[in-house]
C-alpha cells in the first residue's frame, strides 16, 4: 500500500485515506495478554533503570572531571 500522498489528492482524500489506515491497524491490533503485558512491563521498567544508571555514572564522572 501506498502512503505518499500527493499534491494532486484532495484534502477530502486524504483524510479518507488516512481514516482507512488507522481503521486497518486497529483491526490487526489486540490486546495483550496478561503474561506479555508483563513482560513488556519489566523489560520497560529494566530499561529506564539502565537509562538512569547510565545517567548517574556520567553525572558522577563529569562532577570528578570538573572539580579535578
Amino acid at each position: 500500500m501506498n502512503i505518499k500522498v500527493g499534491i494532486s489528492m484532495s484534502s477530502k482524500e486524504s483524510i479518507v485515506n488516512f481514516l482507512k489506515l488507522c481503521e486497518r491497524v486497529l483491526h490487526v491490533s489486540r490486546k495483550p495478554g496478561r503474561s506479555e503485558f508483563i513482560n513488556v512491563a519489566k523489560v520497560t521498567g529494566i530499561g529506564i533503570i539502565i537509562i538512569g544508571a547510565v545517567g548517574f555514572v556520567v553525572s558522577i564522572i563529569a562532577q570528578l572531571v570538573g572539580n579535578g
